[in-house]
C-alpha cells in the first residue's frame, strides 16, 4: 500500500476513528487502527473496541491497494507534528 495525502485531509479522519480506539485494552491490536486501500482509490480508516466500530474515507488519487493496522495514539500523534499542507 502507498499513498500521498495532506496532513488535514487525514488528520480529520484519524481523529473521527481515534475516539472509540482505547488506550488499555485487554487485545493489543483494539490500540491500533486499520488503514485500507481498495482499488478504487479510497483510503478507509477504521477503529474499533469490539463493542462499537467506526469507518471514516477519504479519496487518494494514484493509490495503490493495501491494508495494514498501526498504533493509532502514535500516528495521530505524527500527522499531528507535521506541517500542515
Amino acid at each position: 500500500m502507498k499513498f500521498s495525502i495532506e496532513r488535514d485531509l487525514f488528520l480529520e479522519p484519524l481523529q473521527a476513528v481515534q475516539g472509540v480506539v482505547e488506550r488499555r485494552q485487554s487485545l493489543p491490536i483494539l490500540q491500533n487502527i486499520l488503514l485500507s486501500v481498495g482499488d478504487d482509490a479510497v483510503l478507509s480508516v477504521t477503529g474499533s473496541d469490539l463493542e462499537v466500530e467506526i469507518t471514516s474515507s477519504t479519496e487518494v488519487p494514484g493509490a495503490t491497494s493495501g491494508e495494514v493496522t498501526v498504533p493509532a495514539r502514535k500516528l495521530t500523534d505524527i500527522v499531528r507534528s507535521l506541517a500542515p499542507g
